[in-house]
Formats: structure tokens, sequence, C-alpha cells
């Protein structure tokens, strides 16, 4: 399967914000976009000028490069936002969060969506007591992730539990750190969703 292995902080600059893509890297003195706030390239610092295309493919670009989606599983996802009831947008932002590695990530279990990809399709999670590898398995509410016993010590679970300390969990999840466990109280809205997302340019590119 393809995959993105060039450097992420790259994509931060490109999209002229922090993407969270690097873990606590993101949060300190070394964040790409902290010290060359403007795009890669020999170009990067002129004064690029976008269409209407060219703004709404941009906000499409850094919303499928913050959760770290392909083309198609974007577009597939997108797809089911609109056959769902209600606004397309928030129905897309909906599903993009309730994939288990976000909600991983979110929980605070790993220090980036990458990580918790990983960390999940080397089964180190389990969800109402199943053993599950897909990170993209989408999860309802009242949803139980607990991290595998075998597995409560490894390093970089536990690097990220002690890192949460000092940052919030969304309010539509509850964590037990003690326990190594989550759950989904209910599911995200968009009053949860904190992140500068303009998910109506997205819903317009697709509509073309």
């Amino acid at each position: 399967m393809a995959r993105y292995t060039d450097s992420v902080c790259r994509l931060c600059r490109r999209e002229g914000t922090k993407l969270f893509l690097k873990g606590d890297r993101c949060f300190g003195p070394k964040c790409g976009v902290e010290r060359r706030a403007y795009p890669p390239g020999q170009h990067g610092q002129g004064r690029p000028r976008f269409s209407d295309y060219g703004v709404q493919l941009r906000e499409k670009q850094k919303v499928k490069r913050m959760y770290g989606l392909l083309e198609q599983q974007f577009r597939g996802i997108m797809a089911r936002a609109v056959r769902m009831k209600g606004r397309s947008g928030e129905n897309l932002l909906s599903l993009l969060e309730r994939r288990l590695d976000n909600v991983v990530f979110r929980l605070g279990f790993a220090t980036s969506r990458a990580e918790a990809r990983q960390l999940v399709k080397h089964g180190h999670f389990r969800v109402n007591g199943r053993k599950v590898s897909t990170p993209s398995m989408e999860l309802r509410a009242g949803a139980l992730v607990s991290v595998a016993e075998s597995s409560r010590e490894i390093t970089r679970i536990a690097g990220a539990l002690e890192a949460l300390e000092g940052r919030s969990v969304p309010n539509w999840l509850e964590i037990d750190k003690a326990n190594f466990t989550g759950v989904i109280r209910t599911l995200p809205t968009r009053e949860d969703i904190t992140m500068p997302i303009q998910e109506q340019l997205i819903v317009e590119l697709y509509s073309r």
C-alpha cells in the first residue's frame, strides 16, 4: 500500500499551519512551521495567488494530510458523508474523528496519528475486549478502547500518556489512564472539533 515517506514537516509548511504530524516536536521550538513559516521550495517565500478552486483544493489537502489518508480513502469517506443525513461537511469530520487511529491519538495513547496507526496495526489495542488491527475502524458511541495487557509497558504508549499531562482530552471522549482505557461518551459534533478546518470548502470541491 502506498504511503508518504518524505519529511512530514514539509506538509505542515505547505499548508501554512500545524497539522500535528510529528508528536511532541509540534509543540516545541523545533516545529518546522515555527522555524520557517513559508512553503518549502525555492519559490516558497513568494506570494502565491489561489483561485477559488485552489483554495478549496488546499483545504482538502490539509484535512487529508492531517488525518493521514490517501486520496481514494478520503474520497470514499466524503461519499459516505454525502449520503448521510445532515450537513455533509459535519458528517465528514465526524467520520474522520471516529476512526480508531484518531481515537487512540485523541485519548493520548500515541503522540501522533501516524504513531497511533502503527500501534493499532501491530495489535496493541482492544475494542470492547476484542483484538483489532484496522486503523480505519469506525467506532460508535459507547465503544471501549483499551491497551492490551501485554502492551501496557511499551515505552511509546507510556511516554505518550506522560506527555498528555496538561493537555485536554475532547469532551466526547473519556480516559482512565490508570486502567489504560478510554470510552467514546458521545459521537463528536462540530463544536467538539476545534481545529481550523473549513469543511464547506471541501464539500464545494467535491460538488464540482
